[in-house]
């Protein structure tokens, strides 16, 4: 409890921060960091071939999703003849997904932190050099963490788009006649993968004005005023 009090002691609100690049850019960073790994985990997408053998045609929906790993989700192909053989989806994407989806959830995290200092402790964060500084060295970390796991999901989306691919799944239901019936969505995966680009421009431009804030950019001891340095006679 005296940790707590002490805590809340010195919180202030000020939301003079958010009207600056430093706090608004930060805000920015906080929403967008939420679409990127929202739009990506909990996805579920599904293709549905049909099989004509008949009057009505028999439905094979191939269903996949986060964190797509393609062969845990089996399908039955129901073949004209009356056999059936379970099929799976190949590949497994499931690194680049999660990497991207856990740079989310540690980016959202990190904006929560720091917009708390930034509102309600900023004489803390400005009393002394180490908070600007550190603030910058782990924006810049997450400035590169989004261009690796953006690229890295990007080429896994591509590679995910493959192994669902409605020709190649029509593939395994020869020699029976199918078509296809719906195919999936993939416009959730897409805008994951341009947030994903959009996180990485916010937190590699934050940090300029994050380096403005360290004893790189400012002087160590602020110039002698023009009274103090005119010399007296």
């Amino acid at each position: 409890m005296d940790i707590f009090q002490k805590v809340m002691s010195g919180f202030s609100l000020d939301l003079g921060p958010v009207k600056e690049p430093l706090g608004f850019i930060r805000i920015l960073e906080w929403i967008f960091t939420i679409c990127a790994f929202a739009t990506t985990g909990g996805y579920v997408g599904s293709t549905v071939v049909n099989i004509n053998c008949g009057a009505k045609p028999d439905e094979i929906p191939a269903h996949f999703g986060y964190p797509f790993r393609l062969p845990s989700h089996p399908y039955d192909i129901n073949h004209c003849n009356g056999t059936k053989n379970v099929t799976y989806l190949q590949g497994d994407f499931s690194s680049s997904a999660e990497f991207f989806v856990s740079v989310g959830v540690l980016g959202f995290l990190y904006c929560t932190f720091t917009l708390i200092l930034y509102l309600g402790y900023q004489q803390v964060y400005r009393e002394s050099n180490r908070g600007p500084t550190i603030d910058l060295i782990v924006t810049g970390i997450f400035a590169f963490l989004w261009l690796v796991c953006s690229s890295a999901w990007g080429k896994g989306l591509t590679d995910v788009k493959y192994a669902t691919d409605p020709d190649r799944l029509i593939k395994n239901c020869l020699p029976d006649i199918c078509e296809m019936k719906s195919y999936p969505s993939m416009g959730r995966l897409n805008a994951s993968v341009l947030f994903g680009f959009l996180n990485l421009i916010l937190w590699a431009g934050n940090c300029w004005f994050i380096y403005k804030e360290t004893p790189f950019h400012k002087p160590t001891n602020p110039p002698p005023n023009a009274e103090e340095g005119v010399s007296t006679s």
